[in-house]
């Protein structure tokens, strides 16, 4: 009687994946320091395989920018949670504000994943798609706290981000984007002396929470 087939090893699935994440991470340095200009040639030399590894595993550049992007939205999504769950509501939206910039001034990838173009409209969707509830709770709190002016919107957010983002992108500068954050969030502050804000509803991919 002729022998079964031995089944598949499971230490090379195990191989596999380690490869994954090895390009992954790879991809992750590469990209935070070069920008989605790097190529997959870049990205194997980083990992210290060859290209071919990095092709069976991400058929072209834009296969393993989606996989980037799947973890930068994880992460996003956990500081958005940490922020909501501070029972002081402007600490938490301030404190996760901040560490969003943070990654975006360290990040040139993930500042070109956001506010690029191409797929960077379908992501930028994805991505407040993931955290929109979150972040109404958490406006909503610190509105109900007295912390955050009364006619600030969550859709500001992003544009705060996208404000910040470009003192890194046209200084070069990688603090001084610290400083008008610090402005910025100032101007988020409910005091009653303050002028209200123009009634202007936009719309589109960047403000659709």
């Amino acid at each position: 009687m002729a022998a079964s087939p031995d089944p598949p090893r499971p230490t090379l699935r195990r191989d596999a994946e380690r490869n994954r994440q090895r390009i992954i991470a790879a991809a992750h340095e590469v990209f935070r320091e070069h920008g989605l200009n790097a190529t997959l040639d870049d990205v194997a030399r980083h990992a210290g395989v060859g290209v071919g590894t990095v092709y069976r595993r991400f058929a072209n550049k834009e296969e393993l920018v989606d996989a980037l992007f799947a973890d930068m939205v994880d992460q996003v999504e956990s500081i958005s949670i940490e922020a909501a769950a501070d029972p002081d509501a402007w600490r938490g939206l301030a404190t996760s504000l901040e560490r969003l910039c943070e990654l975006q001034a360290f990040d040139r990838g993930l500042r070109e994943v956001m506010l690029g173009t191409g797929r960077g409209p379908q992501r930028k969707t994805q991505m407040y798609g993931r955290i929109r509830s979150t972040v109404d709770q958490l406006v909503d709190r610190a509105k109900a706290q007295g912390a955050l002016r009364p006619d600030m919107q969550p859709w500001d957010l992003p544009m705060v981000q996208l404000m910040v983002a470009a003192v890194t992108d046209n200084t070069g500068h990688p603090d001084l984007w610290r400083r008008y954050l610090r402005l910025l969030l100032d101007g988020l502050r409910a005091r009653p002396d303050i002028e209200p804000l123009p009634d202007i509803r936009l719309g589109g991919p960047v403000l659709s929470m």
